[in-house]
């Protein structure tokens, strides 16, 4: 009852949208795919933005659409950022919060004050958009959007017009959404950064189609999947970090299969962290090798391995006592190793990436 039911089909020329997805009701839903792939036309769709007459939408157990009802978007209880803020020049920040405020009527899901707050624009409420910086701006975009008390979040690239260091600006902001908001957000990408640090929950779409959908760390280690990610394929851990070793600036954060040594950040003893380890940092061995560089070595058990697209390359995934991997190696070395699901290995991982 509290999650999303979204099943769409439109028909265009060159071009169709056929989906059929149950999503969560809370957390970061990632739309993720290339451009054309349908993710923006099923945003579109669901804010009724784009009339899809074969259409169903059911949000936490209220009919939005069907064939026989129809809510418009102005009454559709949702907040939506673009990829450009578009404030309204003339008004102040607070001003433009205070448009947004208009539309949530008597349902109050979310103070003004508590989006201040999680936004970091108390500072600005009195500048206008000409003297705020890009990042700024789409703090401010994404602050209007809640201040409608929105029932769901919908957002479309916003990060996809600012450049690295206005991106690495915002994304603290967009992970505190990730870790306070009650709402669901449904989040438009291609950049698979944005994936590893922001989903939840990832829909991967292609030709009007979801290909899958499915929790992050679930989603990212399918065999039949990765091609979309290329040299990005691997998994997203949530972790717990365990110890600190102060001497070599490092910490170890605990996953199902054991702890994993990571660059040391200022992290607290308790705090919960995502790690991601890319299928290219992962090698395999059949013993455990002490004489190593490489402090991370996990008992794992294949099961399962796919030829990649570049006919020297295999896939292979990987159990690490319940935590998935994914390593990428020749299929000369899978071959020497006659690896096979079934076998038990020991999973040497080069480097972990701590998301923050």
């Amino acid at each position: 009852m509290n999650g999303i039911e979204a099943h769409f089909r439109l028909d265009w020329p060159g071009f169709t949208l056929d989906v059929n997805l149950v999503l969560p009701g809370r957390g970061i839903t990632v739309l993720f795919g290339h451009s054309g792939s349908g993710k923006t036309t099923l945003l579109r769709a669901i804010a009724g933005l784009e009339r899809v007459p074969q259409g169903r939408l059911v949000v936490a157990g209220a009919v939005w659409q069907d064939m026989n009802h129809w809510i418009p978007t102005h009454r559709r209880p949702i907040g939506y950022v673009f990829q450009e803020a578009s404030l309204f020049p003339h008004l102040t920040v607070m001003g433009n919060l205070r448009y947004g405020m208009k539309r949530n009527g008597l349902v109050q899901r979310i103070s003004l004050e508590h989006v201040i707050e999680l936004l970091g624009i108390g500072h600005l409420l009195d500048r206008k958009p000409a003297r705020l910086s890009g990042g700024e701006r789409q703090r401010v975009g994404i602050a209007r959007a809640l201040a409608v008390s929105p029932q769901l979040l919908l957002m479309d690239e916003p990060l996809a017009a600012l450049d690295f260091r206005r991106k690495q600006e915002i994304f603290p902001y967009l992970e505190r959404l990730h870790g306070e908001l009650e709402i669901p957000v449904l989040y438009v990408s291609h950049a698979p950064e944005e994936v590893a640090r922001l989903a939840d929950h990832l829909v991967i779409m292609e030709q009007g189609r979801a290909l899958a959908s499915g929790p992050l760390t679930e989603t990212l280690a399918r065999l039949d999947l990765p091609i979309h990610l290329g040299e990005e394929a691997g998994v997203v851990l949530e972790t717990v970090v365990l110890e600190q070793d102060r001497a070599w600036h490092l910490a170890r954060v605990d996953c199902a299969g054991g702890g994993l040594w990571v660059r040391d950040r200022g992290l607290m003893v308790g705090e919960r962290v995502r790690v991601r380890i890319l299928a290219r940092d992962v090698s395999i061995a059949l013993a455990q090798i002490s004489n190593t560089s490489i402090i991370n070595t996990l008992p794992a058990r294949v099961t399962d391995l796919v030829d990649e697209p570049h006919p020297a390359l295999c896939l292979v995934r990987l159990d690490a006592g319940g935590t998935p991997l994914l390593a990428r190696l020749t299929r000369r070395s899978a071959s020497v190793l006659q690896l096979a699901p079934g076998l038990d290995v020991w999973a040497q991982i080069k480097a972990v990436a701590l998301i923050t």
